[in-house]
């Protein structure tokens, strides 16, 4: 029995259509009755109707809208547009969006109405005999091709024997597999448990399903590691019609993911094969169009960068305690060298920027208070990656986070019990103190004069200004030379030290030694140990 359902703001029109033909003689069954456009795709996902009647003139959504989205979410479901006015615009519009007919309610009697629905039933993508599939039966498929494609060999035999005693694909003579990949699978789920990990790949993969409709001839299946296979099955279709179809449809459930789910995918579609036995090598060819990277092919080089190195891990720790934002910049600039070409859900890409953010994390969580349960501060979440589709722009989302990052231990540093000036102040120090900064330039920039910012300032920090400035600076230094991956004159250049006499001098009087015998000292100890 075919399913229909009606839209219709006026209820009266149901008990009107219902009371108009025989409808279980024709083969047809009026199964409902939504009064907006909003329930109507709530009942076509809940009811799984093979045809829609719908008013074109509706309040909120009407019917031209109406159409145009069960057209592009539920493609297996065939319209009949419903009005009180013959109005021609109407009419090529929602012809023009796959409406079977045009309807007038004042010229309509049960002989119009049954051959409107057998012309829909003619001309349904997929014929039917007198029930739909079961939802089931599309549960089954979706699970035998998932591990069908995940290598479990007697899957395949199993998928057969299913669809030969369900009589399914009978019509099919060709078939394609798309492979679509959410772009940060593994950077989003990371911090997630099991269950949230599993609801975002359940939400992704309805979302699919909906967009192709409940037919085993499209089906979507969850693979592994934010990877889903979609299967297409055609009937009466050359190899390219099919491909270019597959390639049509793929764009499309990407779209739909940006705008509904907030995730970046990309896809491939693999080659056209004839028969269920061929599934499994389409699948393999996508996955092969999927994660190429052409650059590096097209050179003949392989990216051998598959994490930081140890040293690299330490001078990013060393750079952002430091709050040295050009050291933080080049490092992150220098790993994504080894991997910029490569596609962002690659393996390497994946772990890198794992690597980077666990850094950045552990330093906030050393470096700035939570408050409450909440993450430090306000820096950038794991949820913004899901909108970002190539490595280029992961690596400049890296370098805002790493940006806020060392903004708010700035910020941290620079709190106390100063006054709002002085905060700035010791604010500005932190951020110039690697280049230049003087007493009058941070009076300047806060709107100070330089003699009242220097009372102030000596009054609340217990020392001058360039005091404060040096001790900063000498912090810094006794970081570097701590790593033992730079020289005195080197470290003296880097925290700001015009001349390496000065630094000499500046270094003995808040260490009580020189960098050379604190240098000396460093080594003994870790002999020592």
């Amino acid at each position: 029995m075919y399913q229909v359902l009606l839209v219709d703001d006026e209820p009266l029109v149901y008990h009107h259509l219902r009371t108009l033909s025989n409808w279980q003689e024709g083969d047809f069954e009026l199964c409902g009755q939504a009064f907006d456009g909003a329930s109507a795709l709530e009942m076509i996902a809940s009811v799984h109707p093979h045809i829609v009647i719908l008013d074109v003139d509706m309040q909120g959504m009407n019917g031209v809208e109406l159409n145009r989205k069960i057209q592009q979410q539920y493609p297996f479901v065939k319209t009949i547009m419903l009005s009180s006015y013959d109005n021609y615009d109407y009419v090529r519009e929602c012809l023009q969006n796959g409406a079977v007919d045009y309807l007038l309610k004042h010229r309509l009697d049960g002989s119009t109405l049954i051959n409107v629905l057998q012309k829909a039933v003619r001309v349904s993508v997929v014929e039917r005999d007198t029930k739909p599939v079961e939802v089931e039966d599309i549960w089954k498929v979706r699970e035998l091709v998932a591990q069908m494609l995940q290598g479990q060999a007697e899957a395949t035999q199993e998928m057969m024997d299913y669809v030969r005693e369900k009589a399914m694909f009978e019509q099919t003579v060709c078939y394609t597999v798309g492979a679509m990949q959410i772009s940060s699978f593994l950077l989003l789920t990371e911090a997630r448990s099991d269950v949230q990990t599993n609801h975002m790949v359940r939400q992704a993969l309805d979302m699919i399903q909906q967009s192709l409709g409940e037919l085993p001839e499209r089906t979507a299946a969850y693979v592994e590691n934010g990877r889903i296979a979609v299967i297409f099955a055609f009937q009466e279709r050359s190899e390219r019609v099919a491909a270019s179809e597959a390639e049509r449809l793929m764009s499309h459930l990407r779209h739909s993911l940006e705008l509904f789910l907030n995730l970046t995918c990309t896809y491939a579609v693999g080659h056209v094969c004839s028969s269920l036995l061929g599934l499994e090598a389409s699948y393999r060819n996508a996955e092969k169009r999927l994660d190429a990277c052409p650059t590096l092919a097209l050179a003949g080089k392989h990216s051998e960068r598959i994490a930081l190195t140890i040293e690299e891990q330490k001078q990013l720790l060393l750079s952002v305690e430091n709050l040295d934002r050009q050291g933080v910049y080049s490092l992150i600039a220098s790993v994504f060298d080894g991997v910029r070409e490569q596609p962002i859900h690659a393996p390497a890409v994946q772990m890198i920027v794992r690597e980077l953010l666990s850094i950045g994390e552990k330093a906030a969580r050393k470096w700035i208070p939570l408050t409450g349960e909440e993450e430090p501060g306000t820096l950038p979440t794991r949820e913004e990656l899901g909108r970002i589709a190539q490595t280029a722009e992961l690596e400049k989302w890296l370098q805002s986070y790493y940006e806020e990052l060392l903004q708010r231990l700035k910020e941290e540093r620079a709190a106390g019990p100063y006054s709002r000036h002085v905060s700035q102040a010791v604010l500005l120090i932190l951020e110039k103190y690697s280049s230049y900064i003087t007493l009058e330039l941070a009076a300047g920039a806060i709107g100070l004069s330089s003699s009242y910012l220097s009372r102030i300032f000596k009054e609340e920090a217990g020392m001058t200004f360039s005091e404060y400035v040096n001790r900063v600076r000498i912090d810094a230094s006794r970081k570097l030379l701590e790593s033992g991956r730079y020289s005195v004159k080197q470290v003296s250049g880097q925290v700001g030290f015009s001349t390496y006499n000065y630094f000499f001098k500046v270094f003995k009087e808040w260490t009580g030694m020189t960098p050379q015998a604190y240098v000396q000292q460093l080594k003994s100890d870790e002999h020592a140990k």
